[in-house]
């Protein structure tokens, strides 16, 4: 077991917390897991812009793009890296900002029964090999305590938000993803 969880937090990751979260609705269950990519600038990988817009301290003169996108308060639970390193933004237990407008199943507000996790990457890009097994040990480790998400709730943000979303796009192995994560959820039976 590479990861376990501890008080809404993984055990053995970087953690930085984010301002961008609240609580879920009372009673809220969550059970779906949503797969982003992410880059800052875009096709750029590593720097701290990631971290700087998940803490809403982005500096908008530091790159043209990010007078776009400065001032924006998001977040994700969890950040993988090109290199499969884990970063935690916001306890899982808590509400990331990472959906935006959004349905799944015909319940809207995916941020409130949902866990945002983003890979460093662009829609168009392929992940690496390190970003599969982190994942996928992500993955495993969140199915353990949050056990309503299966196989069958997890899913990319441009599935809950079509036409507005591409993330993680074409270059995401959905089946690679899945069979990593059936080999670490057998190693961990």
């Amino acid at each position: 077991m590479k990861y376990q969880l501890e008080s809404g937090w993984l055990s053995d990751v970087r953690r930085v917390p984010s301002p961008h979260c609240n609580s879920r609705p009372e009673g809220e269950a969550v059970d779906l897991l949503v797969i982003h990519s992410i880059s800052l600038p875009p096709g750029e990988y590593g720097g701290p812009y990631i971290d700087a817009l998940f803490l809403g301290q982005l500096d908008s003169d530091a790159h043209p793009y990010f007078a776009e996108i400065a001032g924006l308060q998001v977040s994700a639970h969890i950040l993988i890296d090109r290199n499969g390193s884990v970063t935690q933004y916001v306890p899982l237990d808590r509400r990331a900002w990472h959906a935006g407008q959004s349905e799944f199943c015909g319940r809207c507000n995916c941020n409130d029964f949902s866990i945002g996790i983003e890979l460093e990457g662009l829609d168009t890009d392929t992940y690496t090999d390190a970003q599969y097994e982190s994942l996928a040990e992500v993955t495993a480790a969140i199915m353990d305590a949050y056990p309503l998400i299966t196989r069958d709730t997890i899913t990319g943000h441009s599935d809950i938000a079509p036409g507005r979303k591409l993330d993680p796009g074409p270059g995401f192995d959905w089946q690679r993803y899945r069979d990593i994560l059936d080999r670490v959820l057998e190693a961990r039976a």
